[in-house]
């Protein structure tokens, strides 16, 4: 398994997450944990998080999840649930495995706040290029 830096260091060509500061948190078996702090720039108009800062973000942790052991695994699909709102100042998303068959995938990734909130919630179906 590599290391989490070397996992850091690739995902760092993820320009557009990396970009608007997610980073890896850590990582383990069909997992991963990403997270970022809240700016200016992710706010709508009334002030709170953008809807597609929460899927990007689930999106760079499905990535993550699905691709730090082997490479290969894209998106097919996903499906976001709106909860709440973010009252904290950062955003932590979990990816956990779901299924995981020959070719394709389910993955639920968990989006909260530091204050445990429930933010969204995005169950993603990916496809193994590599076989």
């Amino acid at each position: 398994m590599k290391s989490l830096e070397e996992v850091r260091a690739f995902f760092e060509n993820d320009r557009f997450a990396t970009e608007n500061g997610m980073v890896i948190d850590s990582i383990g078996e069909n997992s991963a944990v990403c997270s970022m702090v809240i700016g200016k720039r992710h706010q709508n108009a009334v002030g709170n998080v953008m809807g597609g800062v929460y899927y990007t973000l689930a999106d760079f942790t499905f990535a993550v999840a699905v691709n730090h052991e082997k490479m290969g695994i894209v998106s097919l699909s996903s499906t976001i649930n709106y909860h709440s709102v973010a009252k904290g100042e950062k955003i932590i998303c979990e990816a956990k495995k779901i299924k995981h068959g020959r070719t394709t995938c389910s993955y639920e990734m968990t989006l909260t706040d530091e204050k445990g909130n429930l933010l969204a919630t995005v169950l993603t179906t990916g496809f193994d290029t590599s076989r």
